[in-house]
């Protein structure tokens, strides 16, 4: 799928690019289909598993490249999703709205909200998760630890289908593969996520996390903004989406 917007914006930007090898990004196909809300301030975009958010070591395109030819115009990076996970993405245009973004960030003053499917239920149905975490820079991957980065976040059962049970996350800090570690500290690995425990892996290489709402104030206006990106399309998702709290997620398309 990357392969085939690749050629596209190859073509519309007259500079043919070599197709990436990676894992097979989730439809649609084109770039403009994954465009969640722009306007002269930022980008957003639901992004597909198997995208790297920024360049990495494997050279693959990234989404932030991939949007910028799309744009026509330098991006910000804002924020970060793990390759493997699904949902939005915020650019900033503007130095304006970088530098308010980033200050939200900082302030905490930003809510984003993630949904996960795991095999086991958790030991409650909600809570409040809080761990020192490490991250090992040679595996990539963030471990519970004695010290370290204190990390919080709160988790709510939503419901549970034959096989599976979907939780809604609240980050309250932001760290490193935080939702991945923690859910599998307390049994939950994330479906797919062989790293952090998950029994066998997705077909594409996908985990079932979803960066499913992100709410902070606009850069100029200062108008609350929240963006909801639409589930994945694939049976495990599909089970849950009868679900009231998840009643009404569409893609926004407002320009």
């Amino acid at each position: 799928m990357i392969s085939l917007i690749m050629k596209k914006l190859s073509d519309e930007a007259g500079h043919p690019e070599q197709a990436p090898e990676q894992a097979e990004a989730a439809k649609p196909t084109a770039i403009g289909d994954w465009v969640l809300l722009k306007n002269n301030q930022f980008i957003a975009f639901n992004k597909p598993p198997g995208l790297a958010v920024q360049a990495d070591k494997t050279g693959d395109k990234s989404l932030l490249q991939l949007a910028e030819i799309y744009c026509k115009s330098k991006l910000y990076l804002v924020h970060r999703l793990d390759r493997p996970a699904t949902g939005v993405v915020v650019f900033a245009k503007t130095k304006t709205a970088i530098g308010s973004l980033h200050d939200q960030f900082r302030e905490r003053t930003v809510q984003k909200t993630y949904l996960a499917v795991v095999k086991d239920l958790p030991p409650e149905t909600e809570g409040t998760l809080r761990h020192f975490l490490q991250k090992n820079e040679k595996t990539n991957r963030s471990g519970i630890a004695d010290k370290g980065d204190l990390s919080e976040l709160k988790y709510r059962l939503l419901g549970s289908s034959d096989n599976y049970h979907l939780l809604e996350v609240d980050l309250i800090t932001g760290r490193h593969h935080q939702i991945r570690a923690q859910l599998a500290a307390i049994g939950c690995p994330i479906k797919g996520d062989v790293k952090y425990g998950s029994r066998r892996s997705n077909r594409d290489r996908s985990i079932h996390l979803h960066a499913w709402k992100i709410s902070f104030r606009h850069p100029v206006s200062g108008e609350r903004t929240e963006l909801t990106a639409a589930l994945p399309d694939d049976p495990v998702w599909a089970a849950f989406k009868s679900l009231d709290a998840l009643q009404g997620v569409d893609n926004q398309k407002d320009n």
